[in-house]
């Protein structure tokens, strides 16, 4: 198993290998109950499992994927990192280019996206 537990943002550490190993199905309520006070750290930030999926009140999960897709739906933009951050080289004279995150990024009529 990788040592990094880190994926888009979020880091599970221990608690990864905890569920995986559990038995599954496994009831919303009894993996809060089991997992809810452990954290998450995103970027720099913590949180914990109950306070992230929590609010799903899913029934229950057919097996850790499932548990890991809720905590990557739940997931903010805290765990993105660095807002607005592109690591392209800036634009040319002349050239236009929105900015990574903007809020009109998607969805621009006569414009190519590369």
């Amino acid at each position: 198993m990788p040592e990094d537990n880190r994926e888009l943002g979020v880091e599970l550490g221990d608690l990864q290998e905890d569920i995986q190993s559990e038995d599954f199905p496994i009831g919303h309520d009894e993996l809060l109950e089991k997992y809810g006070d452990e954290e998450i750290e995103m970027s720099g930030e913590t949180t914990t499992l109950e306070e992230l999926i929590g609010p799903l009140g899913e029934d229950q999960y057919r097996d850790y994927g499932e548990v890991e897709q809720a905590i990557m739906n739940m997931v903010g933009d805290e765990a993105i990192g660095r807002k607005n951050y592109s690591d392209r080289t800036p634009p040319a004279s002349g050239e236009q280019r929105q900015d990574e995150g903007a809020p009109d990024q998607e969805g621009q009529e006569g414009q190519e996206s590369f």
